[in-house]
């Protein structure tokens, strides 16, 4: 439309050159001829039309001036929506309002968050930027369009009687001056100043009304810039957050899903899907209980519960059976999502692996029934060493009389349960004084006292852990039949032996060896059913706080003397 217009002005110019031309000839010819049969009205016309043709032409100007400025301003539209970026935005429009109203200088400037002006924009005809110095403008006419948010026009600010007077004015040799306010919503948010220190009566009303549809398209082009730059600030806070946030859920060892309100996956973390052995495209989508295979156990209730309580659920553990992993164990805490209006808007649901670990605490249940508590304590994974050191220990070997006989009558399987009954009754009553169950053999229990944790009474506990052995053995015959009536024979002794690891580095034994076990073995090897035999050294040590009586000495095997041995037949 623009360009048709502007063909359309161009023509009726050329035409109206033409026209022009053409009276002023005939006006020439009649006024040189003066032919007898032209009327005289003629000449009067054809003077007439001559006169006229100036301000015809004039109307015709001011008609292309203003074709110009809407052209102006339609392109200035043009680069105001295109591009959010308010600099380059504003350094186009401002060179295009210098070239079309020809001034010298052009400033914009827009109001910080203090409120005061400050230059943004300072722009010369030659489409250069001004430097700091060379920004010398009229504080007293940007103050008043500041102050009574109206624009000011003045062709001489030199003889202007509202500005003449002012140092600024003088001092800066102003003369044609423009300044427009810029509003926003009715707010001004800045100015537009344009000056001209060489020509006056440079600037005319087209140029104020000109300037003015600027100012609007500029706080339009501002705000947008403004919002823009606000909303990319945010984006980039919230991504920065939101990477920081899936740093963090995704360094979490624990695994982490989330619902949505209808219980499908919404969000996962690596932990999640090495946990669970799926992918984030696995999971994203499905439903929660399908995903885990929980149709049971009550975990469906439990989320509906979050869910219709808006309450927390902690340490729930299930044991769904997934795909390639087989059962696991699974410990889950639930909470609620909530929106701003603490609304429960779906599920978070943060979960232990729990397999492995559960396994290791069996494995150590095992080991703690194999060997005391207080050995396991005391070692060290990371400093274990084959050897040991010597240590005086009381040992204490208690075992079955008359079992091999007794095996050769009941099957295995009743064999074994009623074996596994009396040496765990035996072993109960060891641990019941902190003593070390070395091992089991066959139908036989080792163990000491004084090791690996010192134990000033290890004596006296060894005597009171056979007394208890012998007792629970007679309280366990009450629960079976006569056939299964078994007792122990026990052999005590106290002495130096050498304690520690004895194997290799992939199969261990933590164990006692010396002259002192082979004694206390061989003091139970001639004990009789029910009897505790121990020797003098043992003896000695806690003569006082038992009753015993002397035996008769004992021919040990390996041994060139007799051994002096004693019966132990209480406390005292």
């Amino acid at each position: 439309m623009l360009e048709e217009t502007n063909t359309s002005l161009t023509a009726l110019d050329r035409q109206l050159a033409d026209i022009i031309f053409q009276v002023k000839e005939i006006q020439s010819y009649l006024t040189t001829n003066r032919p007898a049969v032209v009327p005289s009205r003629v000449y009067q016309a054809a003077a007439a039309l001559t006169d006229s043709m100036p301000a015809f032409r004039k109307q015709v100007s001011d008609l292309q001036g203003d074709w110009r400025s809407l052209r102006a301003l339609a392109q200035i539209g043009q680069v105001v929506n295109s591009s959010l970026d308010l600099n380059v935005v504003l350094q186009i429009v401002m060179d295009t309002i210098i070239k079309l109203t020809g001034a010298e200088r052009g400033f914009l400037m827009l109001r910080t968050s203090g409120g005061e002006l400050e230059t943004c924009l300072a722009r010369n005809w030659e489409q250069e930027s001004l430097d700091q110095n060379e920004v010398a403008v009229s504080r007293t006419i940007i103050n008043r369009v500041v102050g009574d948010s109206q624009p000011i026009l003045t062709t001489n600010a030199q003889e202007d009687p509202r500005f003449g007077s002012q140092q600024s004015v003088v001092a800066y040799n102003l003369r044609s001056i423009l300044c427009v306010p810029i509003k926003s919503r009715t707010q001004l948010i800045g100015v537009i100043y344009a000056d001209n220190r060489v020509r006056s009566g440079l600037f005319t009303v087209r140029e104020l009304e000109l300037l003015m549809a600027f100012s609007n398209q500029a706080a339009v082009a501002i705000e947008n810039a403004r919002l823009f730059a606000s909303v990319r600030k945010t984006l980039a806070e919230v991504t920065e957050l939101k990477n920081l946030m899936d740093n963090v859920f995704s360094s979490i060892a624990s695994g982490v899903l989330t619902t949505d309100i209808e219980e499908r996956v919404v969000m996962c973390n690596q932990a999640a899907q090495m946990i669970l052995g799926k992918s984030s495209h696995e999971m994203i989508g499905k439903p929660l209980v399908d995903l885990l295979s929980l149709h049971q156990n009550g975990f469906t209730e439990y989320v509906h519960r979050v869910i219709r309580e808006n309450q927390s659920i902690t340490g729930v553990e299930v044991n769904p059976n997934l795909p390639g992993k087989g059962e696991i164990d699974l410990r889950l805490s639930l909470s609620p999502l909530r929106d701003a209006k603490q609304l429960t808007q779906g599920v978070a649901i943060v979960f232990e692996d729990l397999t492995e670990k559960k396994k290791l605490e069996a494995q150590r249940r095992l080991f703690e029934r194999m060997v005391s508590p207080a050995v396991i304590h005391q070692l060290d994974p990371d400093s274990l060493q084959l050897g040991g050191r010597r240590n005086q220990i009381t040992i204490l070997f208690a075992d079955i009389r008359n079992f091999t006989s007794f095996s050769e009558k009941i099957s295995p399987e009743e064999l074994f349960f009623v074996l596994n009954r009396y040496l765990a009754t035996a072993a109960d009553k060891v641990l019941d004084e902190e003593g070390t169950i070395d091992k089991f053999l066959g139908d036989a229990v080792m163990a000491w006292f004084n090791a690996p944790i010192l134990q000033p009474d290890h004596v006296l506990r060894a005597v009171r852990s056979a007394l208890a052995i012998q007792k629970a053995s007679l309280l366990l015959q009450r629960e079976f039949k006569p056939a299964y009536w078994l007792e122990f024979g026990i052999g005590i002794h106290t002495g130096e032996a050498l304690l520690g690891l004895i194997g290799t580095e992939k199969r261990l034994e933590y164990t006692a060896i010396g002259n002192s076990v082979n004694i206390a073995r061989r003091l139970q090897e001639n004990a009789l059913p029910g009897q505790i035999l121990i020797s003098q050294e043992t003896f000695q040590m806690v003569e006082d706080r038992i009753i015993a009586r002397a035996a008769e000495p004992i021919i040990a095997k390996g041994k060139r003397d007799p051994l002096a041995v004693y019966e132990v037949l209480g406390l005292r």
